[in-house]
């Protein structure tokens, strides 16, 4: 079958202009990322001091009682599912699915309690579920599971600040204060390098100094030069008393960890269309390699073709 050149060089045109879009969305997300990954890790020394805070506080057996390191069975649990508001990042939004669903199939496990060595597994077998959504994606994909959604946040800027997790915070900490909920989880997508990304669940209430842990060694393995300190005990003086300085910790421990969380999903996300794009661009780069090669097999037919229509011709004149 003859192949038409004109139609070829507009297939090349057309596969150009995609690759310039997907090179600059490439470079874009590169800088967005750059600048969330600095962000999250500012956070490092605070999360820091506070965890060893809470260590010393939680020796005072008397102040575990506040309502935010309340620890009871399980029966309701509030997941906040972190994603995207929009695609072209590769599998990111559908990884942070899949460990959504996993976690729902098997809510028994989210549904024990550790804190400060305690241990408490729920008796009742029957353990309700509800989501709070950061991303349109994650609001969809609720829906789909037939989940009931708490509340819906679309409007998160790509680099996201501390001043837009409150509002999730305050929703958070009033429902449990209210036991409308017994344990608060969140899902997001936990930032190792630019080419690797975990989702990941953490325990936001009760407050879990292990949960704690965890995330500041995550931290620690994203910027290792700044980790390598020796722990040295730190003696603690609490003023006016350890009550009042745990009542205005404790809000600001949890408004940490959901902004943590956050910084860590928007950081993965921008590395994500980065790697995303770049496999665009390489794919398109290749696809414009075949079609050269088949527009110069068209356009080397073609004079063959009327090379030989020249002879023929001039055969047929003698």
């Amino acid at each position: 079958m003859a192949v038409n050149a004109k139609i070829i060089r507009r297939r090349i045109k057309s596969v150009g202009n995609t690759k310039k879009i997907t090179k600059a969305v490439e470079l874009v997300a590169a800088a967005k990322m750059r600048k969330a990954v600095r962000s999250a890790l500012a956070t490092r020394s605070y999360a820091m001091l506070a965890r060893e805070m809470l260590l010393k506080l939680s020796e005072m057996k008397k102040l575990t009682k506040h309502p935010l390191m309340a620890i009871r069975p399980v029966k309701k649990i509030l997941l906040v599912i972190v994603s995207s508001n929009r695609g072209l990042c590769g599998g990111f939004n559908s990884n942070v699915f899949k460990k959504a669903v996993e976690q729902i199939k098997n809510v028994d496990f989210i549904a024990v309690q550790r804190s400060f060595g305690k241990k408490i597994i729920p008796k009742d077998s029957k353990v309700e579920v509800e989501a709070l959504t950061v991303g349109k994606k994650s609001e969809k994909m609720a829906l789909k599971l037939g989940l009931k959604v708490l509340a819906s946040f679309n409007q998160l800027s790509d680099t996201p600040h501390l001043l837009e997790s409150r509002p999730i915070v305050e929703i958070i900490k009033t429902e449990f204060e209210k036991k409308h909920f017994d344990k608060v989880a969140i899902i997001y997508t936990d930032y190792i390098s630019a080419i690797s990304q975990k989702p990941t669940i953490r325990q936001v209430l009760p407050i879990s100094p292990i949960d704690l842990e965890k995330m500041i060694k995550s931290l620690c393995e994203h910027g290792k030069d700044e980790c390598d300190f020796e722990e040295k005990p730190v003696e603690f003086i609490f003023e006016p008393n350890p009550t009042w300085v745990l009542e205005q910790m404790l809000p600001r421990l949890t408004e940490v960890q959901i902004f943590q969380a956050l910084l860590e999903s928007s950081a993965s996300e921008h590395s994500a269309r980065m790697l995303a794009m770049r496999s665009a661009s390489d794919a398109a780069e290749d696809m414009i390699g075949d079609l050269v090669f088949t527009l110069n097999q068209a356009r080397q037919a073609s004079i063959t073709r009327e090379i030989a229509e020249i002879s023929g011709g001039a055969a047929a004149l003698e």
